[in-house]
């Protein structure tokens, strides 16, 4: 079976590529579909903007498609990023730096630095068929960028329990706790169902 992952995001891509081999599937971004679009994403959830970008696809190649939105929640900033995080300040050509530079600037002062990380996964099909899952990792967001690894707002996301920001952490450990790891986990047995019924 090929899916087609509603994103050209190489993290991304990568991360489902490694839960998602034992299952056999092959995996490509849209570009390799010949999808060279950006969907406007217009819904007021993760859940509805991961759905519209994997319709999307599916819809311009008649593939199954797989989207994830995923962005981060602090509570302190009234749920902000949220479905913005990729484009928190306003400006696409920013880089991950000028986003989590952004949150640090806004979090000076707060005492409440209680977030989470939101990640939402939908897969459609051609026959109207859709799996939905989503997983969160809590946390706190630290004083200051910590650590090179990982990517988006990992440098100042400390995970409830630890000592380290995701930014310090291996990718087999931050898979184990991570919002994504946990979506696309329940998205890996979800799938595994739904391909066996439909065998």
């Amino acid at each position: 079976m090929k899916l087609i992952l509603a994103s050209n995001n190489a993290h991304k891509l990568r991360e489902f590529r490694e839960i998602l081999s034992p299952l056999g599937i092959e995996i490509i971004p849209q570009s390799e579909a010949g999808c060279h679009f950006e969907v406007d994403e217009t819904g007021t959830t993760f859940e509805e903007n991961a759905y519209l970008k994997a319709a999307a696809v599916t819809t311009a190649t008649g593939l199954p498609a797989v989207a994830d939105d995923s962005g981060l929640v602090v509570d302190a900033l009234n749920g902000e990023p949220g479905i913005y995080s990729a484009r928190y300040t306003g400006n696409h050509a920013d880089t991950d730096a000028d986003r989590t530079a952004l949150v640090l600037k806004k979090m000076v002062g707060v005492e409440q630095r209680s977030a989470r990380f939101v990640s939402c996964i939908n897969c459609t099909f051609p026959n109207g068929d859709r799996i939905d899952t989503r997983g969160e990792c809590e946390g706190h967001i630290q004083q200051e960028a910590t650590g090179q690894n990982g990517f988006g707002y990992d440098p100042i996301f400390r995970p409830v329990g630890y000592a380290c920001s995701t930014a310090e952490m291996t990718p087999d450990e931050k898979n184990a706790i991570s919002h994504r790891g946990k979506s696309l986990r329940e998205f890996y047995e979800k799938l595994k169902e739904y391909l066996n019924a439909h065998k």
